[in-house]
């Protein structure tokens, strides 16, 4: 069954932003959109070049009401580790969630049971806890904050505009359809 408009399970975890632990929630995806950021481990290799393209788009996703929440199985404890001793990963303001019980991950259904670790997955989720965009890659393949920022816009486009739809490489400002019979065969 897919995810998609499904409502976000419940989930409390503790995270480092700010130089600080705070706990994150459920409730917190709530009221805005956010993007749970999915990655196998701290100290890795591709993990830190997502996490630091992630960073260089933050403004750009928060300017558009977005909050971004990082998880892996790791502990928020290895996170301010991991933030206090990689250059890429020392750039990081947004929330870096700990999920060492595999909770978070099995909600979003991306946790590898046998290693214990999770899928690349990013999720878009609407201010109403809404999972709107599903994307999970195979571990050895980093995504684009870029395109994820791109189908964002689309997603909160879509949202605001009902009967319309962005097609394929919509940009913001481009033309979008208004799906009706007319249109039907005419693409």
């Amino acid at each position: 069954m897919s995810l998609i408009n499904t409502e976000v399970k419940p989930f409390q975890a503790q995270a480092y932003k700010g130089g600080k632990f705070v706990t994150v929630s459920d409730a917190d995806l709530k009221g805005q959109w956010s993007v749970v950021f999915f990655y196998p481990a701290d100290f890795t290799f591709v993990c830190p070049t997502e996490l630091e393209d992630l960073e260089d788009r933050y403004d750009d996703l928060k300017a558009m009401g977005v909050e971004v929440y990082s998880v892996s199985t790791d502990t928020h404890f290895a996170h301010k580790a991991w933030h206090d001793t990689s250059e890429a990963v020392g750039k990081i303001r947004y929330f870096m969630v700990g999920d060492p019980t595999g909770q978070i991950s099995r909600n979003f259904e991306v946790l590898i049971e046998a290693e214990g670790l999770a899928d690349r997955g990013t999720f878009v989720i609407d201010p109403e806890g809404r999972i709107q965009i599903v994307e999970i890659n195979a571990g050895g393949i980093g995504r684009d904050a870029g395109e994820l920022l791109r189908k964002v816009k689309a997603a909160q486009y879509v949202a605001a505009h009902p009967g319309e739809v962005c097609p394929a490489k919509w940009q913001e400002g481009q033309a979008t359809l208004a799906p009706s019979l007319d249109l039907v065969g005419k693409i």
